[in-house]
């Protein structure tokens, strides 16, 4: 019995394509009947306080 492929071509350029557009982020990829029919991508921008809040000095949360 032959296995159908899951991903071709135009997959992994999508996925390659959306790597390359998000620096810190998620994605998610569906599959339905042994096939990818969707591709979801989270963007998450993070910033972080930890040079402002200096505990030592008495700052912080």
């Amino acid at each position: 019995m032959e296995q159908k492929s899951i991903v071709n071509d135009a997959i992994v350029k999508d996925l390659a394509d959306r790597i390359h557009q998000i620096s810190n982020g998620t994605i998610v990829i569906s599959i339905y009947n042994s096939r990818i029919v969707q591709v979801d991508v989270t963007h998450m921008e993070t910033k972080r306080f930890d040079d402002v809040w200096m505990v030592e000095n008495g700052a912080g949360i």
